[in-house]
């Protein structure tokens, strides 16, 4: 009786088409991210450890000195408390009030799509042009903020031109204009909760805010976290609203790490510090995503 003969399967071939497929979908990405992304970054890391000042072509090696010198500056630990506040300062609300009017806008009611466009509005309209209206409202000559506040019967804010105020009102622009966002990804996360969960709620004799603990706050918590981790990268790398609304200051007030890259390199001609500064952003940009990228491992749904 004649034994059925073992084929080899060539694998080789195999994998070599697949990586040709794979290569070929991803490289049309690869592309401009490489050109636009990597190389950048490439070159920031080389400009770091020199000493160019911008203007000139020549410069020379320095090795760790910008490092030294950014880490043991009180300017750059001032930005690292300024981008901590900033972020804090917009995470919480931002969910918060996002999470809000999301449940609000999940009803069902007339005119419910209208008023989702007016909420997700702010976030798509240029952060340059709302900053500029935000100018004007925090105006303290006659801006709208300090006119309410007078309506209100309470006494007027100095707003931007403050110290005090400005980080705050950078805060309140940020909020209004993300607001949006975060409402749009709660709405899809809510729709997706299962009603069988509220009505097994319902028959426990659950109300409105037992539902919202105990069904609602655990269905939502992936997004929670993710917008958290995405919330808090672009605060990391805000910048237009700043320069628009306070350029960094007053006296520095409102100068986050971002700023504070800017400050350096096209202000004070530190392009070696300034490109450590944006070194570090990136190295915390990184630890950021990949704590989203193993923390959300474990994030499942309640």
């Amino acid at each position: 009786m004649k034994q059925p003969s073992s084929k080899k399967i060539n694998t080789s071939g195999t994998r070599f088409g697949k990586l040709l497929r794979v290569l070929f979908f991803t490289l049309p990405a690869m592309i401009p991210m490489a050109i636009f992304w990597i190389g950048p970054i490439m070159k920031s890391g080389f400009l770091s450890f020199t000493d160019w000042d911008y203007m000139t072509p020549d410069y020379n090696f320095v090795g760790v000195e910008n490092y030294k010198d950014v880490l043991t500056s009180s300017h750059f630990w001032a930005a690292f408390k300024h981008t901590a506040v900033f972020a804090a300062g917009t995470i919480i609300p931002t969910l918060t009030i996002g999470l809000a009017i999301a449940l609000l806008l999940s009803k069902e009611f007339r005119g419910k799509a209208i008023y989702r466009f007016l909420v997700f509005s702010p976030w798509v309209t240029p952060t340059v042009a709302i900053s500029i209206v935000w100018s004007w409202i925090f105006n303290p000559k006659g801006g709208f903020a300090n006119e309410f506040l007078t309506f209100l019967g309470l006494p007027k804010s100095q707003w931007i031109s403050s110290s005090k105020t400005a980080l705050l009102s950078v805060i309140i622009v940020t909020v209004w204009k993300s607001i949006g966002y975060s409402c749009i990804f709660y709405l899809t996360a809510i729709d997706k909760i299962p009603e069988e969960r509220y009505e097994a709620a319902a028959l426990d004799g659950a109300g409105f805010w037992a539902k919202l603990r105990y069904v609602t706050l655990p269905g939502v918590s992936p997004t929670t976290f993710f917008l958290t981790i995405i919330t808090m990268l672009d605060a990391l790398k805000a910048y237009d609203q700043i320069q628009i609304l306070t350029q960094g200051g007053p006296a520095g007030s409102t100068r986050t790490l971002t700023y504070l890259f800017y400050h350096l390199g096209f202000e004070q001609f530190k392009m070696g510090q300034a490109s450590a500064v944006a070194i570090i952003i990136v190295l915390i940009t990184v630890a950021l995503s990949f704590t989203q990228f193993k923390l959300s491992k474990k994030w499942v749904n309640y």
